[in-house]
């Protein structure tokens, strides 16, 4: 399987990661083309820089033929503040620029954002990815600022060079064709930073909500290392975390910071290559939150309704299993697994609900095996099939239970005919060995 492995040890920034991809390999011209495919006025100027020894290559974005300032010098020519420490990584993206003018002057809304995604020549796919990065970004901006995400204009979004970064991101992510993406720990920096909303700690508030159960560390360096688009892009596209991974080595690539850190090279590596072949890499270790609620009032009707909604809601899985309560009365144990950051969500429509006055909560590691789908054609139409393996192996093997459904309902014929064609369609296809090259299936 063909990985890239992310090493952030100096942290992560929008920028940084353009310049590694380009380092990594990405042509120059897919990046120009999909800045000039934006509309936004907006151009690249790219860079060798030396950061502590390490080449690397630095990328920055340019509005009206003007470069972004660090946002520490943004803040000390236009409000005459010092402050202690800045960022190191990423050029502001606030909405009080000197540049602002017009209607876009302060940011641009998500709406809007996607709209300018939408209309731009770039694969649906690379869209997708993209969307999905401001999307995190402004869920994040949205629970620190306690409001809805359409009804804010994103400092860290609204930015010509955030949409520039955030886009390439995505489409130079696609470019190098890898089944994986694997994060190392990231260092986060320290100290504080100023922003439109006054002086914040570093890492900064949206960057600690978009890192939530990653491992995070601080080296002791007083600079914003992981800004919030950094933290979007990773937490969009990393699979897993994980120290430098078993693998033979194709290619490497380097982006720089703005800041020179003193001996500390401020670059983040991309590694691309093969993984190699060992059983623990097929298995995915990750945390789910475990919600139980123990229930002897409820009608019995509700139970259902309840599963449905919780499964709409994102829950991995809802059961429901008898049990024997206090003064012998019969009840049930509701049981909800989910991911860590749906817990809170899911636990308010327990309670809204179901009788239930108490939600107990625990995470617990699970190991999962890697899965994906392959499409299989049935005289009736197209049915997925789930496939999971390991060590090459296709270990497992279902057909998706709605598509089966779908077509069943559409055409008049038995649900399990339908399931049976779409086993025999797979079985009779050239499926050798378990791959994870198709589209990925999230492991529920």
């Amino acid at each position: 399987m063909r990985i890239a492995y992310l090493d952030c040890f100096s942290g992560i920034s929008g920028d940084m990661f353009l310049g590694a991809l380009l380092d990594a390999g990405v042509p120059l011209d897919v990046f120009e083309k999909t800045v000039a495919a934006l509309g936004i006025g907006a151009r690249l100027e790219v860079s060798r820089v030396d950061r502590s020894g390490i080449s690397a290559a630095k990328v920055d974005v340019l509005v009206n033929g003007e470069k972004e300032l660090p946002r520490e010098v943004f803040w000390e020519r236009n409000h005459g503040h010092e402050h202690e420490h800045g960022i190191a990584n990423e050029h502001p993206h606030s909405h009080e620029h000197s540049r602002a003018a017009g209607p876009e002057a302060h940011g641009r809304s998500l709406k809007k954002i996607k709209q300018i995604i939408s209309a731009a020549p770039i694969a649906e796919t690379a869209k997708t990815t993209a969307n999905a990065i401001f999307e995190a970004l402004g869920e994040a901006e949205a629970k620190i600022h306690n409001t809805q995400i359409d009804s804010i204009h994103f400092h860290e979004v609204g930015a010509v060079d955030a949409m520039v970064d955030i886009v390439c991101a995505a489409v130079g992510a696609e470019v190098l064709r890898v089944d994986e993406w694997v994060c190392s720990a990231l260092n986060v920096g320290g100290g504080t930073v100023k922003c439109a909303h006054g002086t914040f700690p570093v890492p900064a508030p949206a960057t600690v909500e978009l890192l939530k159960n990653a491992p995070v560390y601080s080296s002791g360096l007083n600079f914003e290392l992981v800004t919030p688009t950094g933290a979007a892009i990773v937490k969009t596209l990393a699979n897993r975390f994980s120290t430098f991974p078993k693998m033979t080595i194709e290619s490497a690539g380097y982006g720089a910071g703005t800041r020179e850190l003193p001996g500390h090279a401020n670059v983040v590596r991309i590694t691309i290559g093969e993984l190699m072949a060992d059983a623990s890499s097929e298995l995915n270790f990750e945390t789910v939150s475990v919600l139980e609620a123990n229930i002897d009032d409820l009608n019995p009707q509700v139970f259902g309704y309840v599963m449905d909604r919780l499964l709409k809601e994102g829950a991995l899985d809802v059961f429901a299993i008898p049990a024997q309560m206090k003064k012998n009365r019969p009840g049930t144990l509701l049981t909800v697994l989910s991911r860590p950051e749906d817990a809170d969500r899911l636990a308010r429509v327990i309670f809204s609900e179901t009788s239930t006055l108490g939600v107990r909560r625990r995470d617990e590691q699970r190991q999962v095996l890697k899965r994906r789908w392959v499409t299989v054609a049935t005289r009736w139409g197209d049915v997925r099939m789930k496939v999971a393996g390991m060590n090459r192996a296709i270990t497992n093997y279902a057909p998706e239970y709605e598509d089966c459904r779908g077509i069943a309902a559409a055409h008049g014929v038995p649900l399990k005919s339908v399931m049976q064609e779409a086993i025999q369609q797979y079985l009779q296809s050239k499926e050798q060995e378990f791959t994870t090259k198709d589209t990925k299936v999230s492991n529920n």
